[in-house]
């Protein structure tokens, strides 16, 4: 008898397969089976996936350069198929940097970013010889300078706010004024760090930078924010007579988390973003600045999946809970942003009609829920393995150890084999750091 096999979309990353006997794969390589070898909660990353997005990101915009945001994930293995695939790297912290650098990323294709870099980090950056540091505030300035050794110029941007915001929450966006990022054009603070660094002998001014928010799904913004920004460096071109070559307008590209969400039109993205830099800059009669993008996100994101094992069943007044393994130690989003996901039953075939059930942690906190107001089927028991989508960026680098809860591994699937990437944390781990009385 032939089982029938569907090719996952959406959320799903581009090698997962469900059959209809329960089984999942992605890679070619049984869920069930990375299961039985690792244990849950773990998180399943799909190399195939970041290398076909990182390619699609480098095909769409050919003539710009493509820094993935790290922050999403990294490890060394992603490092490494990044620089691979011929990428960038956007980190903002010296950790990042130091993982980057740890298998030779290559130190001129990183930009350091941060509003509130520490000493020690901008001193990390400028040894290590980062291609550019986003310069985000005044003060930065002159620690920076003095920190580059005579004889070597260190690149920098000069991050700005465009005022214009979007993105899934407040809590994302930081494209407007009232927020953290950035130098206000309308205060003047952008001003007078473009002057401020002009006149350091040991800076080096390439470009400005912008970033609006994340999980954006819209492309007027980033046309809004190209064109202001291309306005931004006629001003600087205008009043010191120096035409940028640079122009960043960071990430934030949104996903689809379940079926029939919107995501970012990437070709339709490059397309109407590069028409309006070409377009305002010809009419401003300034070069064409080189664009840099900065997809996190939408190069890890779909291409995770975490699996868990159901704990228990609990029918209450108004809902039935599911509860398993992990929680918001490793997916804070829900508790954060209201984030929603998909979620499947895997690893064997069920008879039973779906009933809505909310999917919740082990954590000893009312917010800690997973999933609220799922499909999954009607008998759904403890032992049952469930994955949910879409767990590729924002999920390994905000976990955390709540409730003193070891954070799961990280298994790489490509070349039809899974591989651990990133090891389970342990109870020595956590007891190592604890010095004692």
């Amino acid at each position: 008898m032939t089982v029938m096999t569907e090719t996952a979309h959406g959320p799903w990353s581009a090698t997962t397969r469900f059959r209809q006997d329960g089984t999942a794969t992605v890679g070619n390589v049984s869920l069930m089976e990375i299961v039985h070898r690792f244990g849950t909660p773990l998180y399943v990353i799909d190399e195939t996936d970041i290398r076909l997005r990182a390619r699609a990101y480098r095909a769409a915009l050919p003539s710009a350069e493509i820094a993935y945001a790290a922050k999403a994930f990294l490890c060394r293995a992603m490092a490494s198929w990044l620089s691979s695939e011929g990428l960038s790297l956007d980190v903002c912290s010296g950790g990042e940097l130091a993982v980057a650098r740890s298998v030779g990323f290559p130190a001129s294709k990183i930009i350091f970013h941060g509003n509130a870099k520490t000493p020690h980090e901008l001193h990390m950056a400028v040894e290590q010889r980062v291609g550019r540091i986003v310069v985000d505030s005044v003060d930065e300035i002159h620690r920076l300078a003095a920190m580059v050794p005579a004889a070597y110029r260190q690149k920098v941007l000069i991050r700005v706010i465009p005022d214009i915001e979007a993105g899934e929450s407040a809590a994302v966006r930081t494209g407007g004024e009232n927020q953290k990022f950035g130098l206000s054009v309308a205060t003047g603070g952008a001003g007078d760090a473009v002057s401020r660094v002009l006149r350091q002998p040991r800076l080096q001014l390439v470009g400005l930078h912008c970033h609006l928010g994340s999980q954006i799904t819209a492309v007027e913004p980033f046309e809004r924010a190209a064109r202001a920004m291309v306005e931004h460096l006629a001003g600087v071109w205008k009043t010191h007579g120096v035409a940028l070559p640079q122009l960043d307008l960071g990430g934030g590209h949104g996903i689809a988390y379940r079926q029939g969400d919107s995501r970012l039109n990437l070709d339709a993205f490059a397309a109407r973003v590069t028409d309006a830099v070409e377009e305002r800059a010809a009419g401003l009669g300034l070069p064409v600045p080189r664009l840099t993008i900065e997809p996190g996100r939408a190069i890890a994101g779909t291409a995770g999946v975490t699996l868990y094992r159901v704990i228990s069943v609990k029918k209450g007044l108004g809902h039935t809970y599911v509860a398993v393994d992990g929680g918001m130690s490793d997916n804070p989003r829900p508790a954060l942003y209201g984030s929603r996901y998909e979620v499947r039953l895997i690893g064997r075939a069920s008879h039973e009609g779906d009933r809505e059930v909310t999917v919740v942690g082990h954590h000893c906190e009312a917010g800690d829920v997973i999933a609220e107001d799922v499909a999954l089927p009607a008998d759904i028991h403890p032992g049952d393995v469930i994955a949910v989508a879409a767990t590729g960026a924002y999920h390994h680098s905000m976990a955390s150890t709540y409730n003193l809860t070891c954070r799961p591994p990280v298994v790489a699937v490509g070349q039809s084999r899974a591989r651990l990437v990133v090891r389970r944390e342990s109870l020595e781990d956590l007891t190592r750091r604890d010095v004692g009385l």
